[in-house]
């Protein structure tokens, strides 16, 4: 195994576990690592730290392992059995009403660089390292020991999140389906409600199912209520409003594909047909800066990530006060807004004091009631804060 010896002094956060040796760290390499290699990590003294990918960029290596051979038979298999052992703790693995939920989420499962979903019995993979891209093959033939004849099939969707730089194969395609398997899209459970998921299409995996716990808190809310849900994709938080019994609710997405999604699943969850419904393929911002203040009682502000690496935070951090300024302006009084932002590099606190610049903009009294993070199927390790990605303010403005 090469071997990756750090700089005197850049070791404490490897002992504090944290799963990332950024390139400046990094004093000397002994062997010449492809980018994917596993590679082991010592101190400038030669202790040995830990193994993993090898890459190029900020990160050099992502940690796989502070202890068990990461090459050693059974590795794989036991990463997958520990993850999907935390799921079975939340009662999301068998549950009655849920039958979709994230089986691996990168640093969180100590398995940096990889996305595992499971939608009854189909697991959508995404690698975002070339390390976990190579392991593909590995990490299927683990999903077929650990879940047996109740895995239906398993495909890779890394096309858009593995580097495309390293001269990689990146075509989507299916690594196994189980004989006479050959359906790209399921209804997938979510506390009861039907949600139909395409994998092939869909954005990301198919589903954001990062807001489960959130979409559950809108139905909480939002009986008697009049909805709407800017950047709705296929109607998550729709279908809890119109399950919950509000008097409207109005979704809005600038895709046509993501808003045909939402007409079915208006459709699948439709009970007595009471809630006024009306889905709008228009840009959000847009629809949002011509609606009639105090329309709607109680939205739902959940932009795709305004910025993807540190150089575009200040930017998405002036779109976000623009988009939750003109969101408290125009809510109802007493009314609710949930948003949220899914940017990793925007941290809560930037995210609360920017939402705090928002209301003070419109001069309204606005009061935070609950603060909101992704679900417990998202877990965050404790020694990488930065896995705590998205977040979230519910609002009571007066």
């Amino acid at each position: 195994m090469v071997k990756v010896f750090l700089k005197r002094g850049r070791d404490e956060s490897l002992r504090r576990f944290h799963p990332w040796v950024f390139s400046g760290a990094v004093a000397q390499v002994q062997g010449s690592p492809a980018e994917g290699d596993i590679v082991g990590v010592y101190s400038a003294e030669g202790q040995f730290l830990a193994s993993g990918h090898w890459q190029v960029g900020s990160i050099a290596v992502r940690i796989l392992s502070f202890d068990a051979d990461p090459t050693a038979p059974g590795f794989w298999e036991d990463s997958i059995r520990r993850a999907l052992a935390v799921r079975e703790a939340v009662g999301l693995y068998d549950g009655e009403n849920t039958n979709g939920f994230r089986l691996v989420h990168g640093e969180g499962d100590g398995l940096p660089g990889l996305i595992i979903d499971w939608y009854d019995g189909v697991c959508v993979m995404q690698a975002h390292s070339v390390g976990m891209f190579r392991a593909k093959g590995q990490i299927c033939e683990a999903l077929k020991a650990v879940f047996g004849e109740r895995l239906k099939a398993v495909y890779d969707k890394s096309s858009g999140t593995a580097p495309f730089k390293a001269g990689l194969d990146l075509v989507d395609g299916y690594l196994y389906r189980a004989e006479g398997f050959a359906a790209s899209e399921a209804t997938v459970l979510e506390n009861g409600r039907k949600f139909l998921v395409n994998w092939e299409e869909g954005q990301k995996t198919g589903f954001f199912l990062d807001q489960r716990d959130n979409r559950a808190l809108v139905g909480k809310y939002a009986a008697g209520r009049r909805v709407l849900n800017l950047f709705c994709y296929t109607g998550g938080f729709s279908i809890y409003a119109l399950t919950a019994g509000a008097a409207l609710v109005d979704s809005v997405d600038s895709s046509a594909r993501a808003m045909d999604l939402v007409a079915r699943n208006i459709a699948l969850n439709a009970g007595d047909g009471e809630t006024e419904c009306n889905n709008y393929c228009e840009d959000a911002i847009d629809f949002l800066r011509k609606t009639p203040e105090g329309k709607y009682d109680l939205m739902i502000v959940d932009p795709p990530a305004f910025a993807k690496h540190r150089g575009a935070l200040q930017n998405a951090l002036r779109a976000y006060q623009r988009l939750n300024a003109a969101a408290i302006a125009k809510v109802a009084p007493g009314g609710l807004v949930f948003t949220f932002s899914c940017s990793q590099v925007v941290d809560k606190i930037s995210f609360a004091n920017t939402v705090f610049s928002a209301a003070a903009q419109t001069g309204r009294s606005v009061r935070i009631l609950d603060r909101l993070c992704q679900g417990s199927d998202h877990p965050v390790s404790i020694y990488h804060p930065e896995g705590e990605y998205l977040k979230g303010l519910l609002l009571y403005v007066e």
